[in-house]
Order: structure tokens, then sequence, then C-alpha cells
């Protein structure tokens, strides 16, 4: 694993502010102890049962950890309820408001052992934008009084494979310190950790201060490619959690591995550490051709030459190429 003792970024963070004058958000920099951290990864790559048993392992150390899920399937948390749905804030703000009353902190956040969870949500499908639903989310979640809450950490749970503003909006808005990716040794899982790096970089160049914490490798069938991924865009490895029969079943069965004591317990109690630790950095993202040079071709295809298409290939009609009717003037 890469060296991830360098020196930390300061925790300015910047939040969310309900609209001000001209529709321009308000933002204001604030000076906290706690480290909010974005986690990113492809649909299905193992986010959740990453965070649930990372955010358990760091609440038996004795932190406060604040975990929220920031994806529209509503799924961050329900590995760590037992499989159980968590109310989430859109809905039962919507129910709420439709019933004349206040939404409460008890109505949307729940806890177990040391861990505080809850879902932002989003809308049903076909009846608004995902991104959208983000920003409503973390509005409601300063009317709840967001910026008194007393966290050590803060894990935001954020589906990767969306490129819409509201999805990026931890990276874009400064509100977190650092982002971390979630990956295999799969080209799409890979592909969305590289249009994360993108993101930042993209950002930093614009006078933002978030920066990659790192990957986290799971499913590890032991085949290198995220290893490789990780060297070439300058991040480090925090952890490998390998593809492992055990951990497959106990996840399907929302049970938390991640418990002091257990098989388990070295490795994620070392991923807590790593994330505590783990400094922002400027990563150095990948193009196309570069992803695709981290598999060896006869996976990937990489070696195909694109072959162009003409006029005749589109209609099916032998057509000649016509002369340009365009007046070439003589130079005066």
């Amino acid at each position: 694993m890469m060296d991830i003792t360098q020196k930390k970024n300061d925790n300015s963070v910047e939040l969310i502010r309900p609209k001000g004058e001209g529709g321009v958000a308000n933002t204001t920099d604030t000076k906290k102890e706690t480290q909010i951290i974005a986690i990113y990864g492809k649909g299905g790559i193992g986010k959740s049962f990453t965070l649930a048993n990372l955010s358990y392992m760091m609440a038996q150390t004795g932190k406060k950890i604040l975990l929220i899920g920031c994806d529209p399937k509503s799924d961050t948390t329900s590995l760590l309820f037992g499989g159980k749905a968590c109310p989430t804030i859109i809905e039962t703000s919507s129910k709420k408001k439709l019933a004349g009353e206040e939404i409460k902190i008890g109505d949307v956040c729940f806890k177990r052992d040391g861990v505080f969870a809850m879902e932002l949500g989003g809308p049903e499908v076909g009846r608004g934008c995902g991104g959208r639903g983000i920003i409503h989310g973390f509005e409601t979640l300063e009317k709840l009084g967001f910026h008194d809450w007393d966290f050590d950490y803060v894990l935001l749970d954020f589906l990767g494979d969306v490129v819409c503003g509201g999805f990026g909006l931890p990276i874009a808005r400064d509100m977190c310190q650092k982002v971390m990716v979630v990956a295999s040794n799969d080209l799409q899982s890979l592909y969305v950790a590289n249009n994360v790096c993108s993101a930042v970089q993209y950002f930093r160049k614009l006078g933002g201060n978030v920066g990659v914490a790192g990957i986290i490798i799971n499913k590890d069938d032991g085949t290198g490619e995220a290893q490789k991924f990780a060297e070439k865009v300058n991040i480090p490895v925090l952890t490998s959690i390998p593809a492992n029969d055990d951990i497959r079943r106990k996840s399907a069965s929302y049970e938390i591995i991640g418990k002091p004591g257990s098989e388990w317990a070295p490795l994620f109690s070392e991923l807590a550490l790593n994330v505590a630790e783990a400094p922002p950095v400027l990563p150095t993202p990948l193009s196309q051709d570069g992803l695709l040079n981290l598999f060896s071709s006869d996976i990937t295809g990489a070696d195909y030459q694109l072959e162009p298409a003409c006029i005749s290939d589109l209609t099916g009609v032998n057509y000649k190429e016509q002369k340009s009717l365009e007046v070439v003037y003589d130079a005066a």
C-alpha cells in the first residue's frame, strides 16, 4: 500500500445554504473538527457493505459516526439495520409538510451501537431529478441543525455512475474535506473511479479544496487492475477486501462483519485507521486508452482499431462524393 502519512489539508468545509437573493446559494466557510468524507463508486460495487462495516468499526473505537445515504435507492443503511428500510428524509419531509407538521430528528435519524444513520432518498421513478433530490435533502438537513451536530466523522455515500450536478455537490462545493472511491478489478468500476478523480481535478483547478483520500478495492480477486489504477492516478489503496464466500454470504444476510473480535476485524480496523489519517491528494486521472491498458487486450478488445463509416454504409446507396459548392475567392 502507498504511504498515507502526508500532511493533511485544513478542515475548511463549505456546506449548502438556502438560496439567497438572485437565486445564488449562500455559502459560509466553517472550521469544524468533524471529518466529512464522501464515498463514491459504481452501483452494486459494495459501497453500502463497506460503509456499514467501516462505520460500525469506527464507532466501536469510540468515534461518533454519522452515515448518510445519498443514493436514490436508499439502501446505504439496510445492512446496518438488518435489512430494514430506513424512512428517507425526502419522503418523510413531504408527508410531514402535507400534514402541516414539522419534521424531527427522530423521524429520519436512527442509531445502532454508536452509529447514527439516515437516508436522503430520492424521487419516484420518472417523477423528478435524483440530483435535485439530493440538494433538497441537504437543505432539509440544515433546517434540522446539521451545522450544530457533534460528530467525529460524517460519511456520505454517493452513487458514482451519475454525473449530474447534485451527485457532484461534495466535490463542487467543498462540502467535504476528501473523497474515497470503492472499486474492483473490473473496467466499469474503475471507469467510475476515474471519473471521480477527473471531477476532483477539475474543481481543484477552479479553486476547490477537496482531494482523494484513496481507493478501497472490494471483491479483490487478485488480478491487480485496481492496484495498478491506484498507482497510475497517484492515490493510495486504503484496503483490499477479498472476494470471499464467507463475506458474500454474511453480507447477503445483512450481517455486520466489521466487529471487534471477528475474523474480519483486523481488515476493517486497518481501514478505519487509514480513512482517518489519509490526506486528500490531487489525483492524475487516466484517459480512456489509459484505463483500457490496465487490462489485457483479449479481455477488453483494446487492440481494436476504429473503422470510419461512410454515407454509403448508412443509406445503402453508392454515393459519389460531390464537389463543394463553396465559392473560393482569390486572395486580394
